[in-house]
């Protein structure tokens, strides 16, 4: 009858293991912290600023200018985690790059922290993870930083910083 017809062609339903979820991920010699921000690539850094101020309501930092990055930054608080709103300081900025390629800006990466950068640094190396620079840089919020290759994670600029 109908009953073991669909028995028969009943796709077979597969349950998750009962181990937690945790013991699947190899132990390291650092953790992975909370998001710290998303940065936004903004081509107009004042009326950025005004929408997550004036408009959102948010609480929004004064413009900060990192040479060494080649970037201005303003920090959106968010509670929970924050926005970094992203400006080019200079004609050699990769922020300039990213915003000849997207005109009305965009999602520029993603922040995590992590409790030993340089620990994360050597075991990401030894996974092939590509690390876009040699030594941890000083970031927005004064503390090592490095980025890694977007190729190598899933089409995604990520950052680590020092917590």
């Amino acid at each position: 009858g109908l009953l073991s017809r669909l028995q028969i062609s009943a796709p077979t339903i597969r349950t998750l293991s009962s181990k937690p979820f945790s013991q699947n991920i190899p132990s390291c010699l650092w953790k992975l912290g909370r998001l710290n921000h998303v940065a936004i690539a903004v081509p107009d850094l004042e009326k950025a600023q005004s929408l997550y101020k004036d408009v959102l309501g948010a609480q929004v930092s004064e413009t900060v200018a990192l040479p060494e990055h080649g970037v201005y930054t303003v920090f959106v608080e968010l509670g929970n985690t924050k926005l970094e709103l992203l400006h080019p300081l200079g004609e050699k900025s990769p922020i300039a790059s990213f915003l000849q390629k997207n005109k009305t800006g965009g999602m520029h990466h993603i922040c995590i922290e992590v409790d030993d950068i340089k620990a994360a640094m050597t075991e990401l190396k030894k996974k092939k993870i590509r690390i876009l620079s040699e030594e941890p840089k000083i970031g927005a919020h004064g503390k090592p930083v490095i980025f890694l290759h977007p190729k190598d994670c899933h089409g995604v600029l990520v950052e680590l910083e020092q917590a």
